[in-house]
């Protein structure tokens, strides 16, 4: 007798499709059945006609906790992942405080084992100062070193070239880095504030924060960390131009160097700001329709490793300044999935591509302990998909605190039926389950 049974499914997973079942014991799976049901359980799932997926690790998200609980929170935010297919994240560091020393670190992964329906780990970030904090990083614990080499907050921007030598020389976490040259951004922003004052439109959004300033800093970032020999991911790509800088392939036992793209930069293009306005102001911009389609090609040929969202929640108050008062980011999680099977309902992906890179390669490229694949032995992460249920994003349906979403009016013609966490269901039929069964992340890294 075994916990549960998923029976009956389209299970996709390692560049497969089997129809089969899944069973699970003390919150791991147990075997994989293929052509046939299992029958003796204590809970049975019957899956017919439903897809079933590893858990969505999502490498980049920021909860807002502690500090900024008016945006969002570990409990609404986990709550959003679960019913978007999202069983583990790994979370940013510009809370307040921010997440620089071990005890802000130590604190975020004390408040995750409380609220969190879904698994979590931490980044911790760095500044021009804090190497030594940094350094005392427990690499089998935390899922990497965030560092902002543009657009940041407080004295997260890191932009002193001998403190990015000392870390990259010393440091033996994966760096995750967000660039954008702040040089470049600061000298479009006059320019532009000459012309508009303080109501530039935000369709000059991707100008200032433009495919230069990028492909600048990424190229700085990857000089780095072949210099240094550094495992180094590089976040939301906005351009084509920066693809050129990365060499294809999934053998992430050797190769150091990757990349990750999120949703929104697969899903609009500066054709959108029209409509969507500041709701769809991020940084990186989301840029011209050709980036779009690279980033998208990118996706399918190999060169893009990984797709997150990079889900960074505001009030619709604050979204609804100007230019400067409009902050960037948006709410994301709930949706990320849903929106990239819409991809695949269009005929422009594969489920197997899908599952590849939201599931597969970010638990590859942080080598992330029994997790991102339907397998004996690992633990039990498991998305149901109906890949046959329309339905429309709107308020009364977003688990965001913040409460609104880039999608809201957006028909989706699939649906997150069933999310289970470490065996356990948190999400079923448009239901939250609230157990407290989410567990932190653990890595398998050489020491």
């Amino acid at each position: 007798m075994v916990d549960l049974i998923i029976n009956n499914a389209i299970i996709i997973n390692e560049g497969k499709q089997i129809k089969g079942s899944v069973s699970i014991s003390d919150g791991k799976i147990t075997e994989i059945i293929e052509n046939s049901s299992a029958k003796k359980a204590s809970e049975t799932i019957d899956a017919s006609g439903l897809v079933l997926i590893p858990g969505v690790i999502d490498d980049q998200v920021h909860f807002r906790e502690p500090g900024l609980t008016s945006k969002a929170d570990i409990w609404h935010e986990s709550r959003a992942a679960a019913a978007g297919g999202i069983t583990s994240y790994m979370e940013m560091p510009n809370t307040l405080p921010q997440t620089v020393t071990q005890e802000a670190l130590a604190e975020k992964f004390r408040i995750a084992g409380e609220k969190s329906l879904v698994n979590y780990s931490f980044y911790i970030g760095a500044t021009n100062t804090n190497l030594e904090e940094v350094l005392k990083t427990d690499p089998l614990k935390v899922c990497g070193v965030k560092l902002f080499m543009g657009s940041s907050t407080g004295n997260m921007l890191v932009d002193n070239r001998e403190a990015l030598e000392a870390l990259f020389s010393k440091v033996s976490l994966p760096v995750a880095v967000h660039c954008e040259d702040e040089g470049i951004i600061r000298a479009n922003i006059q320019k532009y504030r000459f012309i508009y004052g303080d109501d530039i439109p935000v369709k000059y959004h991707p100008v200032i924060r433009s495919e230069e300033a990028c492909y600048k800093s990424t190229s700085l970032a990857i000089e780095m960390a072949k210099k240094y020999d550094v495992q180094l991911h590089v976040l939301h790509l906005s351009t084509g131009k920066e693809l050129d800088l990365f060499t294809r392939g999934t053998d992430y036992s050797s190769k150091k160097i990757t990349n990750e793209v999120c949703v929104h930069h697969l899903w609009f293009s500066d054709k959108d700001y029209e409509k969507y306005g500041m709701n769809i102001k991020w940084n990186p911009a989301i840029k011209t329709e050709s980036d779009r389609q690279a980033l998208f090609d990118g996706v399918i040929n190999g060169s893009v490793d990984v797709i997150a969202t990079d889900h960074a929640p505001h009030t619709i108050e604050e979204k609804s300044g100007n230019y400067f008062k409009a902050p960037s980011g948006g709410p994301l999680v709930q949706h990320s999935l849903t929106a990239m099977l819409e991809f695949y309902k269009a005929g422009n992906i594969s489920l197997e591509k899908i599952v590849e890179k939201m599931c597969h390669s970010p638990a590859e490229i942080f080598k992330v302990r029994k997790r991102g694949y339907i397998r004996p032995g690992y633990w039990a992460d498991l998305v149901l998909v109906d890949l046959n249920q329309p339905w429309i994003v709107h308020r009364d349906n977003i688990l965001s605190k913040c409460g609104w979403s880039p999608f809201e009016g957006t028909r989706f013609s699939t649906k997150v039926y069933a999310t289970l966490v470490n065996g356990e269901i948190v999400y079923l039929n448009e239901r939250i389950i609230e157990k407290n069964k989410a567990l932190s992340l653990e890595f398998n890294r050489n020491l």
